[in-house]
């Protein structure tokens, strides 16, 4: 097993939106290039259509995925995780950011249903916690849902490291941020328990509405905790034949594991 491991997360853009030029028909085209440049151990995908997912299945052939709904209605948005074939997920769960979690729903306050997609992976010696989530855009929900994420993740071994990673619509100034960090006072995390960036301030911009402004929002995090240090990190400005890959910029990460 290599030492060093990749992740990559990015909101694809809801395949059924009417974006022009920068529909998902045009824009799907870029991934095989991007995806060939960038090769990840794990790829966090969020707001996935079934089709954007299908597609995304027949040109990963080196990897699996969880956080498919099956049935799903055409115009369903989920968080895929996809993870190389020499990982496996030994365990894995997909829930929704609202008071009846097991349930389809939204909290009265979301716009959306949300999601949230962990799974537990294994690889020789080693076995992580890999999560991809997209909240909404309430500070009170988002709040929430860093606090359910959290809860779920008590449940689970508490000595594996995480990737929390998605949209989270939110920047690092924002309530939800600083629970997830520790910098809450008022939040009951631990020091072991609390996440870090892998990126450092100032914090790069991640959205651009199909732009490509740099300057943007940083809504898109790579967050890890436990015994995993980053190795590299970048935001993927990438034009490809003309067009983005979406109105959010990929992020790319590398971690090293932390000797025991």
């Amino acid at each position: 097993m290599n030492d060093i491991f990749s992740v990559i997360t990015l909101n694809l853009r809801f395949g059924l939106a009417d974006d022009g030029p920068n529909d998902w028909e045009y824009r799907k085209k870029c991934f095989p290039s991007l995806l060939d440049k960038y090769p990840a151990d794990f790829i966090g995908f969020q707001e996935a259509n079934d089709f954007q997912t299908d597609f995304l299945k027949n040109i990963l052939t080196e990897y699996r995925f969880i956080g498919k709904r099956k049935p799903a209605p055409s115009f369903w948005q989920n968080n895929i995780i996809f993870y190389k074939k020499p990982w496996e997920c030994i365990h894995n769960e997909h829930f929704f950011l609202s008071p009846t979690p097991m349930i389809p729903s939204r909290s009265r306050e979301s716009r959306w249903p949300r999601q949230c997609t962990i799974g537990i992976f294994k690889s020789n010696d080693h076995s992580l916690i890999y999560i991809n989530t997209h909240f909404d855009f309430d500070a009170n929900i988002q709040t929430k849902s860093a606090e359910m994420i959290m809860e779920r993740l008590s449940t689970l071994p508490s000595e594996l490291p995480v990737i929390l990673m998605g949209d989270f619509n939110a920047g690092p100034s924002c309530p939800c941020y600083k629970m997830l960090t520790g910098q809450d006072k008022k939040s009951n995390s631990t020091n072991k328990s609390c996440f870090k960036n892998t990126f450092r301030e100032p914090f790069p911009g991640t959205h651009h509405g199909f732009s490509g402004n740099k300057n943007g929002n940083h809504i898109d995090w790579i967050l890890y905790r436990g015994r995993i240090v980053p190795e590299d990190c970048k935001v993927i400005h990438d034009k490809i034949n003309g067009i983005y890959p979406s109105d959010h910029f990929p992020l790319y990460a590398k971690f090293k594991w932390e000797e025991q």
